[in-house]
């Protein structure tokens, strides 16, 4: 009787001290976003599904991340940042915010020109910033260029936002770049004597200023067009289906683009789900809804642009290195300054 008492107490013993099963682990990405676009959010959604990676997506300004990820040092929880326009992605890697990749399948898909010459960033989607112009008062063929804008026959007609709006830094900071500052700063004060009115609003309230006849031509980014002409606001659709679309310098250095883009994060805790995800975002099915839903140019050349950018035909783009855009960000600010661009 005794044994059999102490061979129950033993099994008891075993069974009892028997561990728990350990719970699976689970995989995480941490992206920090200035995107805020629906695309994005069906993006992150299939990539989850794909993968079986949960995603912890923090949305705010790109300067707000930027310096979120500054204060937070080796403790932050980032793994990607992703922004728009390579001014932003060049001050991100300045800030030592972001570190090099380097992946073939990636470099294979982005042209090397809309990708850091460093890998610390690469771009994800296009953008080109064109003049819309009023198909009632403006003859296309009396547009070419970006610096015949500053000529006397658009005297009180040129619509732009402000010179604190990144796009328009960049467009200067190319101007830089092709052709000198000095060019660049006359042409800035050439611009600012035939604006129509003080800036301000977005590239949308432009568009819709030029259909209100405030202004003959507006500067803005292609894909504030497809949205305008997609929107359900009748007062935006016909704002957009006031204006044509004019590619500038198609006989000289090609059309001003920039890009959404994206890096990976310098202290990311998981560094090889971060690289998964950008060629997750390169790859055709994600660059077509990229392309369909937010109307950018997609950066895979696999993939054709929604049918709106489509009709308005193929262009020249400027293939200068988008990290000159950065370089020259301060110059071009100056510049702004000095000419009382608002």
């Amino acid at each position: 009787m005794k044994n059999y008492f102490y061979a129950v107490i033993m099994v008891a013993f075993v069974f009892g001290c028997k561990s728990e099963p350990k719970e699976e682990k689970v995989e995480e990405l941490t992206v920090y976003t200035h995107r805020h676009y629906e695309s994005d959010q069906a993006l992150f959604k299939l990539f989850e599904k794909q993968n079986d990676i949960k995603l912890n997506v923090v949305n705010a300004s790109a300067d707000e991340l930027i310096q979120k990820m500054k204060l937070e040092g080796k403790q932050s929880p980032a793994d990607v940042l992703i922004t728009v326009d390579a001014g932003r992605l060049y001050r991100a890697k300045s800030e030592g915010l972001l570190q090099p990749i380097s992946n073939k399948l990636i470099d294979s898909i982005v042209p090397a020109n809309l990708r850091d010459t460093d890998k610390q960033w690469v771009g994800l989607t296009k953008r080109a910033r064109v003049i819309a112009y009023s198909k009632d008062r403006v003859d296309p063929k009396d547009l070419s260029t970006y610096e015949d804008l500053t000529s006397e026959k658009w005297k009180n007609k040129i619509l732009v936002r402000s010179s604190s709006n990144i796009y328009n830094q960049s467009l200067l900071a190319s101007l830089i770049s092709n052709r000198g500052n000095d060019f660049a700063e006359n042409w800035a004060n050439g611009l600012v004597e035939n604006m129509a009115r003080t800036p301000k609003g977005n590239d949308r309230d432009q568009v819709k200023a030029v259909a209100n006849n405030e202004g003959d031509l507006a500067i803005v980014n292609t894909y504030y067009i497809g949205k305008l002409l997609n929107s359900e606001d009748e007062s935006e659709l016909e704002a957009g289906n006031s204006v044509g679309i004019f590619f500038p310098n198609q006989d000289t250095s090609g059309t001003h683009v920039n890009v959404s883009g994206i890096g990976v994060a310098k202290y990311a805790p998981h560094k090889e789900n971060a690289i998964k995800f950008i060629e997750f975002l390169l790859q055709e099915e994600a660059q077509k809804i990229f392309a369909g839903s937010n109307y950018e140019y997609p950066i895979n050349k696999n993939v054709e642009p929604a049918k709106i950018l489509k009709d308005w035909g193929s262009f020249k783009e400027d293939t200068l290195q988008l990290n000159e855009l950065g370089e020259n960000n301060k110059e071009a600010v100056i510049i702004f300054d000095k000419v009382g661009w608002k």
